[in-house]
């Protein structure tokens, strides 16, 4: 027993069949390696895909997106690599991680940094990935730039954080309550209390009226108003997720700001892209800027637990879940 698989979809978390069935350890042929998994992040696309919210999702696989493991089979030169990886088709489109072995093309294969063990490496994935591609797409952070951070603890606030830290960059992170900065940073972060501070005024008034150069609003609608008040001259907002789908949207000011939208869907994102991500990312964990999320003992479940693992991130589970095949 050593894959799950999913049939059909789910009407909901306790109606989930994640069958777990035995299959051979595929064989590497047309320039693949084939990878023995032994750590893999179970991310909310990853369970919400499996409940049918994803429609380009293809029926049956095996979920899963992100991965770390071993190079059992591909080219010579590869055999034996630890690797990480990740990758929007895996577990929506094709087979993805959440079983014992993987299949790759070879090109979108990575050795991860030394400095991570692999079960950390397979927990990195989906959310540094966002955080990195949407600050790409909205110019990265500079040294003495301000970054606002929408939802500063969830694990893409963490990442965009990391990055943004440290690149040198002054940053800010709401939450909706009074709460201390959960994750790594190479600097401070003011934390703002929502439900007793306006956004933005404390951003502005903390940056001698500057604004934020770089909001990443990993919430959407609920933060959306404050957001844009918050925004410099020429700033730009990432969005990758949102409760309400419509928003009031003042084009005047927009256009006065001379501000910029990114949306950001890491699904469109294949294996090769996500390497290509990687790339950019491993230098700075191999230097020690960004640190992995902590994996602890009880959020990491066998595959045989796969169902109580969905169900965690499901219901908010505030550390990275992992699977370890």
């Amino acid at each position: 027993m050593n894959t799950i698989r999913v049939s059909e979809k789910a009407a909901g978390i306790d109606s989930l069949q994640l069958e777990l069935v035995g299959a051979p350890r595929p064989e590497a042929v047309n320039g693949q390696c084939v990878i023995e998994v032994a750590s893999a992040g179970v991310n909310p696309s990853d369970v919400k895909a499996t409940l049918g919210l994803m429609p380009h999702a293809i029926w049956p696989r095996t979920p899963g997106r992100d991965y770390a493991g071993t190079v059992v089979d591909g080219p010579k030169g590869m055999i034996g690599l630890q690797v990480w990886g990740s990758g929007g088709e895996l577990g929506i489109r094709r087979d993805g991680t959440h079983g014992k072995y993987l299949s790759v093309a070879a090109q979108a294969v990575r050795e991860k940094p030394a400095t991570l063990s692999l079960l950390e490496a397979g927990a990195v994935g989906v959310p540094f990935i966002t955080a990195y591609e949407g600050l790409r797409r909205a110019g990265m952070p500079k040294a003495g730039s301000t970054v606002l951070v929408c939802g500063g603890n969830g694990k893409v606030g963490q990442a965009t954080i990391q990055i943004a830290t440290a690149l040198g960059a002054r940053v800010f992170a709401v939450e909706r309550t009074a709460e201390r900065y959960r994750g790594h940073a190479s600097g401070p972060v003011r934390m703002i209390d929502a439900s007793n501070e306006s956004i933005a005024r404390v951003v502005r008034d903390e940056t001698d009226g500057h604004g934020a150069d770089i909001v990443y609003n990993t919430v959407g609608s609920p933060y959306f108003e404050q957001a844009n008040q918050a925004m410099a001259i020429g700033a730009a907002q990432i969005f990758i997720s949102t409760i309400e789908r419509p928003v009031p949207f003042d084009i005047f000011t927009f256009y006065r700001g001379q501000h910029t939208y990114v949306g950001v869907d890491t699904l469109a994102l294949d294996s090769s892209a996500c390497a290509s991500i990687l790339d950019q990312l491993a230098p700075m964990f191999a230097s020690g800027a960004l640190k992995p999320f902590p994996v602890l003992p009880e959020y990491t479940y066998a595959l045989a637990d796969a169902a109580e693992a969905y169900r965690a991130v499901l219901q908010g589970a505030t550390e990275r879940v992992v699977l370890k095949p």
